[in-house]
C-alpha cells in the first residue's frame, strides 16, 4: 500500500472479519479501502487512531455499530425484461442495497425470456445496462430441449443452474422430467457449477418415478374454504419436497463430480434425506429462507395472500426444527437466501382492507403448474375471475430482498428470549448469509468476506434500532408483502459497494447516494 495511494478507512468496535483459515471473528478492527480499486488493502485487528493513517485518508469511525461483509442474496427474481411490472433491475437492486446486501443473484426466470439460452443471457445483460444499485450474477435455466444451452451459458459466466420438478407457473419455463435431469446432470458434471432444484413433486409416486410424474393425477384436493391458509397448506404437503429430493437422489450418482442444491427449502421432513445422502458422499446441499424462519402458518389471516408462496410456509413446530438445523455441526442447510419473488398487487387477490390496487386479474385456478383445485370437469367453461382472498388462485411468491438482516437478526433475539437454544448470532449470520451464499456461486474469491484482496462490500448495521416496515419503507418496485407492520430490532444504516458509499439510511433521495448506479453485472467464467 502505497503512502500516496487515497485511501477510506472505517473503523469500530465490532467488525466480523475472516480469518486465513475462513473461520471468523467478531473483533475491533479498522479497514483500510483503496479508492482506486475498491478492494480492501489492509486489516488490523484493533481500532487505530486516525493519526495512524495518511492526512488525506477518510476516516470514519462507527463506534460500536457492527461492520459485517456485505450480504450475498443468491436467490432473486429481478423479473427484468418482460415481466417489469413486477420487479426490474433498478427497484430490485436498490431494495437490495438499502438493506446491507451487495451482491444477488438473479433467477432464470420470471423475466422473458427466460436465461435458458445463450441468446436470452446476453437479452438479460443488455437490460441490466446502467441499472444495478448492487452487484448482479445470474442463474441459467434447465428446461427441456436445452441441454446443448448448458455448457455456452457456463462459459458465458452464469453462477449456476435451476430447474423446476413441478410447473413453474409460466409457460417459458416448463418442469424438467428425470430425463431432462439426467441429461442435465451429465453434461455438467465435471464443471464448475451448480444444479439447483424446485423441489416439489406431485404425488402420486410410484416406487420409480421417471417420467410419468409430468402425466401424474392432480394433487390433493382442497380441505376446506379457499381463503382458509390451512386449506392452501394442506394441499402442498411435506411429501411434495420428500418425494421430489428422493427422486434428485436417485439420479445422484450420474453426477459423482458435481454440486447439487435444493433451493428454499421448507420442509424438515426433508432434512434426514439429505442428510443421510451426504454422509454417502453426495455432493449436495440445501437453502432456507427468510420467511421460513420468521413467519409461521399460525400468524396467517385467512385470505392474506401476501403469505403465499411455494412451497408453502409451514407451522412453527417446523420453523423450530429449521433454526435447530442451521445449528447443527452437520447442517445440510448451508445457506439462507430471499427468494424475492415479487408481483403486481393485484395478482395477490387481497381482500379489500390489503388492497392498493383494484383491478383483478383474470386467472385460472393454477400456481406452480398445479391446479390446486383438482378440477377434473371435462366441459368448456368460460374464465371467471378468481375471488379476493383465495389462496389457490393468487401468485405465490414473497418480497423480502434486502430485509433479511433484520428479519434473522430480529428472529433469533426473540427465539433467545424465549429460551430457545438455535439461536444465530452475528457471526452465524454473516457465514449463512455472505460468506457461504457467495461460495454457493463461486464468488469467495472476491465476495463475502472482511479481508485483504476482497472486494470492499461493507454493510453498517445498528442491531440496537427498534423500527416497523410500513409500506413507504419498501423500495421493491410493488410495495406488497407480508412483512409489513412487522416490528424489528436491527437496521441496516449504511451499504457501501466495492469501496464506494450506495446507501445511506436517512439520506437524501431516500438514502440511494449518487444520480447513477455503481453496481455491475458479474459475468466472469466461475472456477469454483
Amino acid at each position: 500500500m502505497s503512502s500516496s495511494e487515497a485511501l477510506t478507512v472505517l473503523v469500530s468496535t465490532r467488525v466480523v472479519l475472516t480469518l486465513p483459515d475462513d473461520s471468523l471473528l467478531l473483533t475491533p478492527a479498522s479497514i483500510s479501502i483503496s479508492c482506486a480499486t475498491g478492494k480492501i488493502v489492509a486489516v488490523v485487528a484493533t481500532v487505530l487512531p486516525k493519526t495512524s493513517f495518511p492526512s488525506t485518508a477518510t476516516y470514519i469511525d462507527y463506534g460500536s455499530k457492527l461492520l459485517i461483509p456485505g450480504l450475498v442474496d443468491a436467490h432473486v427474481h429481478l423479473n427484468e425484461p418482460g415481466r417489469t411490472e413486477w420487479e426490474g433491475f433498478n427497484t430490485g437492486t436498490r431494495a437490495a442495497a438499502s438493506g446491507g446486501v451487495t451482491t444477488v443473484v438473479d433467477m432464470p426466470l420470471n423475466a422473458i425470456p427466460p436465461t435458458t439460452t445463450l441468446a436470452g443471457f446476453n437479452e438479460k445483460l443488455a437490460a441490466s445496462r446502467d441499472q444495478c444499485w448492487v452487484d448482479v450474477g445470474f442463474y441459467g435455466g434447465v428446461i427441456p430441449g436445452n441441454a446443448h444451452e448448458l455448457l455456452p451459458l457456463v462459459e458465458a459466466g452464469v453462477r449456476g443452474f435451476k430447474g423446476f420438478l413441478v410447473e413453474s407457473g409460466v409457460e417459458e419455463f416448463p418442469a424438467i422430467s428425470s430425463t431432462d435431469i439426467e441429461l442435465a446432470m451429465k453434461t455438467l458434471n465435471g464443471t464448475p457449477t451448480t444444479l439447483m432444484f424446485h423441489a416439489e413433486m406431485i404425488p402420486p409416486i410410484a416406487d420409480s418415478v421417471g417420467d410419468a410424474v409430468q402425466v401424474s393425477e392432480p394433487p390433493l384436493a382442497p380441505t376446506g374454504t379457499l381463503k382458509e391458509y390451512k386449506t392452501f397448506l394442506d394441499s402442498r404437503p411435506p411429501s411434495f419436497e420428500t418425494y421430489a429430493i428422493e427422486e434428485i437422489l436417485s439420479l445422484a450418482h450420474l453426477a459423482s463430480s458435481l454440486h447439487l442444491h435444493i433451493v428454499h427449502l421448507s420442509a424438515t421432513q426433508a432434512i434426514p434425506i439429505l442428510k443421510e445422502a451426504r454422509s454417502r458422499g453426495i455432493n449436495i446441499t440445501a437453502e432456507t429462507c427468510f420467511h421460513y424462519l420468521g413467519l409461521a402458518a399460525e400468524g396467517v389471516e385467512d385470505g392474506d395472500c401476501r403469505y403465499k408462496c411455494c412451497p408453502p410456509i409451514r407451522e412453527q413446530l417446523n420453523q423450530d426444527g429449521l433454526w435447530e438445523e442451521l445449528q447443527a455441526e452437520d447442517s445440510c442447510i448451508k445457506t439462507i437466501v430471499s427468494d424475492h419473488s415479487p408481483c403486481t398487487p393485484e395478482l395477490k387477490l387481497l381482500p379489500p382492507h390489503l388492497q392498493t390496487m383494484d383491478s383483478l386479474p383474470n386467472m385460472h385456478h393454477s400456481d406452480s403448474g398445479v391446479d390446486m383445485r383438482a378440477d377434473l370437469e371435462l366441459e368448456s367453461k368460460p374464465p371467471t375471475t378468481p375471488a379476493e382472498g383465495d389462496f389457490f388462485a393468487a401468485w405465490g411468491g414473497i418480497s423480502s430482498v434486502g430485509l433479511g438482516l433484520p428479519i434473522l437478526h430480529s428472529s433469533a433475539k426473540k427465539r433467545a428470549a424465549a429460551g430457545h437454544k438455535s439461536t444465530p448470532t452475528i457471526v452465524d449470520i454473516v457465514r449463512l448469509c455472505s460468506q457461504a451464499t457467495a461460495k454457493q456461486v463461486g464468488l469467495s474469491h472476491r465476495k463475502g468476506a472482511l479481508r485483504v484482496g476482497m472486494d470492499a462490500d461493507i454493510c453498517v448495521f445498528d442491531d440496537t434500532e427498534e423500527w416497523s416496515l410500513q409500506s413507504r419503507g419498501m423500495h421493491w418496485k410493488n410495495r406488497c408483502s407480508p412483512w409489513e407492520g412487522h416490528q424489528f430490532t436491527g437496521r441496516v444504516k449504511e451499504t457501501w459497494l466495492r469501496g464506494h458509499k450506495v446507501f445511506e439510511h436517512g439520506g437524501a433521495n431516500a438514502g440511494f447516494i449518487g444520480m447513477t448506479p455503481l453496481g455491475e453485472a458479474i459475468i466472469e467464467k466461475r472456477f469454483a
